[in-house]
């Protein structure tokens, strides 16, 4: 006999506003516990340093994670100039320090090199594998790590203020895969300074806005009260931005047993009207859809040939509108 899995049946996504010097995992497991979850997932990591936007996904949210990842993200962060660090933050060792300030006009004047498409190397100091073993174990093993430029794009950088001359804040809008760090340690260069991240916020992934987060000492109050289901937000939420599909209870059981649905001529079209080139986990999704019953999501698919083929089935109870 099987072992049964403990926790509750919670379906649905938190926005947390995760703390500074907590992991994202420590987060997801601390959100977890709150609410007895089976099951716990996170929508792209902070660094321990880092605050702001953790979108935590529990039970059926989970198989939603992938296009939360995908999507932008936007970060506020402050540059201290004057010192380098190994880890590229206030976290590291300090490795090499300069007298000079930059001025809001010289900082200004590199930006527009770093938006669009651009090769990014990441920080030796980071969760990416080589070799089997995670970059950061090997950099604080005093082992060299060299990491390869990989391609990722800036949507917009922009410089917010300048508080004092060794100080400056900016915000970035990116796609998946961007390092703020990295960005850091390459604006530093092309102004002739050193610098590394002092401070670090991310705001908004995807969908997700800070506006409408929680914090861990919130949550654990309200769980305190039996209230921490109202700060569940649907398991939809992640897919807002994907066409949906409205299907009737017999093509939802239909799907659920993953067999297809036939697509009238109408929704045939209204669905590659809507069609745009996305990725998700480097697969072409631009096919894409969410069937909804209702209010309630059914099943995420494929909308070709005239039909719609699940590809991930939701199992959850339907909130009819």
């Amino acid at each position: 006999m099987g072992r049964r899995k403990k926790g509750q049946d919670v379906d649905g996504w938190i926005i947390l506003d995760k703390p500074a010097d907590m992991t994202s995992t420590q987060a997801v497991t601390a959100v977890r516990r709150l609410f007895d979850a089976k099951k716990a997932g996170h929508a792209g990591t902070l660094d321990p340093l880092a605050t702001g936007l953790l979108p935590v996904a529990l039970g059926e949210a989970t198989k939603t994670v992938p296009f939360a990842q995908e999507g932008e993200k936007t970060y506020r962060f402050t540059v201290k100039w004057g010192e380098s660090t190994d880890t590229l933050d206030a976290e590291g060792e300090v490795t090499a320090e300069s007298g000079v300030r930059p001025s809001r006009t010289e900082i200004e004047a590199v930006l527009d090199r770093f938006v669009g498409e651009i090769d990014q190397i990441p920080p030796a100091y980071s969760a990416i594998k080589v070799d089997g073993e995670r970059a950061y174990d090997l950099a604080r093993a005093g082992e060299t790590v060299e990491l390869d430029a990989r391609p990722v794009t800036i949507h917009e950088l922009k410089l917010l203020d300048a508080p004092t001359a060794d100080l400056a804040v900016f915000e970035m809008r990116s796609g998946k895969g961007a390092y703020v760090r990295s960005m850091v340690r390459d604006i530093a260069a092309a102004v002739g300074a050193e610098g590394h991240v002092a401070a670090l916020r991310r705001i908004r992934v995807g969908g997700f806005a800070i506006d409408a987060a929680v914090s861990l000492d919130e949550l654990t109050e309200m769980a305190h009260k039996g209230r921490a289901l109202e700060a569940l937000f649907p398991v939809e939420t992640a897919l807002d931005d994907i066409p949906a599909l409205a299907v009737t209870e017999d093509e939802v059981f239909n799907l659920k047993q993953g067999r297809p649905i036939v697509l009238l001529p109408r929704q045939a079209q209204e669905l590659r009207a809507q069609r745009r080139p996305r990725e998700i986990a480097g697969k072409d999704a631009s096919k894409l859809a969410v069937a909804m019953w209702g209010e309630t999501a059914a099943a995420i698919g494929e909308a070709r040939a005239g039909k719609f083929q699940p590809v991930r089935v939701f199992n959850l109870t339907p909130k009819r509108a």
